[in-house]
């Protein structure tokens, strides 16, 4: 452990090796300070996803690692491998998170869906061993129209068969819990720790989405709201099982069902809740991946900083 600070500041930095080599860091000033990134595009790359997250002054960052909109992936080179874990580790970003592609339906109840959705999670777990990922998100899919808890057995199987025989290297699989639009599970937390208990073998926790949260009824945007929430996630899957908070504004109200994200504290949820967000304990210590729009007036940057300052004010 290395422990730095600046003169005259309140500023200290620890710095830790984590599992696989990776550097971890956590800044204090008044208080921990959360650890926030970006969704980071690999358009040009999977090198120029590290250094857009560092340019961005990114703590974590996340993923595609393919193609997000087609079924055909292109087969990772050993040299864009080494030199992506290479990078990442010289830049000290921690976590690493994959987002699984849109396509993928585990609770698909069509046989041609479900099994193309199948070999595709399957490949996108041996796609984020190899590039050394702390997590890979997916979204738990929907039957259609097929109960829910038909859904959720189909996708409790799909991951099995996704992970069987597969050694993880430290890779966990998080579900998102889903804004509830169509017929997708996943919308309650009941539904999410039933998936959990289901899985209870593998190593599988939670990506928790404040705008699909929103969503899908429940009012983090008052502090009574929030309050409940805290209270309802005790009773369900508890703030163990969540490794990852996908943070983001909505600019659709509460219960709508409808998932569009909203730059921080211009959305439905508003500046005061994320403040109180970033503020409890039980939320800032996991890290905070941002999925907000860019625009001609805002961009990651923005949001990182709007954040940040929420979490220190």
């Amino acid at each position: 452990m290395n422990i730095s600070s600046l003169t005259g500041s309140l500023f200290i930095r620890f710095e830790f090796i984590m599992p696989g080599g990776y550097l971890f860091m956590i800044r204090m000033g008044k208080s921990l300070s959360p650890i926030i990134g970006v969704h980071t595009s690999i358009a040009g790359g999977l090198g120029a996803a590290v250094s857009s997250a560092q340019a961005k002054g990114c703590d974590c960052f996340q993923i595609f690692a393919r193609n997000p909109r087609g079924w055909l992936e292109r087969k990772l080179t050993s040299e864009e491998v080494s030199a992506f874990r290479d990078a990442r580790e010289r830049a000290g970003l921690w976590p690493l998170a994959i987002h699984s592609v849109y396509l993928i339906n585990l609770a698909a109840q069509d046989e041609i869906i479900l099994d193309r959705s199948r070999a595709a999670f399957r490949s996108e777990i041996k796609r984020a061993v190899k590039l050394g990922a702390d997590y890979l998100v997916v979204h738990p899919g929907s039957p259609r129209t097929a109960t829910a808890d038909l859904g959720i057995a189909t996708a409790v199987e799909s991951i099995r068969l996704a992970a069987r025989g597969l050694r993880m290297d430290g890779l966990r699989i998080l579900i998102e819990n889903t804004a509830g639009q169509g017929s997708s599970i996943g919308c309650s937390f009941e539904q999410v720790a039933d998936l959990l208990a289901a899985l209870d073998d593998l190593p599988v926790d939670v990506c928790l989405d404040t705008a699909h949260t929103f969503a899908a009824g429940y009012d983090i945007s008052t502090e009574k709201g929030f309050r409940k929430t805290v209270r309802l996630i005790n009773r369900s899957f508890g703030f163990d099982r969540i490794k990852l908070i996908h943070c983001n504004d909505s600019k659709a109200p509460l219960g709508s069902r409808v998932d569009r994200h909203q730059h921080i504290g211009l959305g439905h949820i508003g500046e005061e809740a994320f403040r109180r967000l970033a503020h409890n304990l039980k939320f800032r210590r996991v890290p905070f991946i941002l999925e907000t729009p860019v625009d001609k007036d805002r961009d990651d940057e923005w949001n990182m900083n709007t954040l940040r300052r929420l979490a220190t004010t």
